[in-house]
């Protein structure tokens, strides 16, 4: 059986803190190692959505990472997030797809967890 993961970003780029960078990190590191043997998914979520924007320039320490994670892991966002964080160009500039399954009272849509689990995966965050 071929494993299902779903690596979910939470640590917000615009904190510059080592923390939030390390995060980031881990979790693309996670989500390339899991691509390897199984299929995986990078979740940004909450001031997560910040991070697509960030990673696409090539300046940034991870970049290099993001790049090879996205030939080969599917990454999604938040839509209710994006647009809450004030992130929805950087997603949409990086054509990350946008998740609105999640309709909770007085919040965007955004994405669901829930469907990820009743999907099958296994979820981690960061």
């Amino acid at each position: 059986m071929t494993s299902k993961t779903a690596v979910v970003v939470l640590s917000d780029p615009s904190t510059g803190s080592e923390e939030a960078l390390g995060r980031v990190v881990n979790a693309l590191a996670t989500a390339w190692e899991f691509g390897q043997g199984g299929e995986a998914l990078v979740v940004f979520q909450g001031t997560g959505t910040r991070w697509p924007a960030v990673l696409a320039d090539t300046e940034h320490p991870a970049h290099e990472l993001y790049a090879a994670v996205r030939k080969q892991v599917a990454t999604v966002a938040s839509a209710g997030c994006a647009t809450v964080f004030g992130a929805t160009d950087g997603v949409e500039g990086e054509d990350v797809k946008q998740l609105s399954q999640n309709q909770a009272p007085g919040i965007p849509a955004g994405a669901s967890i829930r469907e990820l689990v009743a999907s099958g995966y296994q979820v981690l965050t960061f």
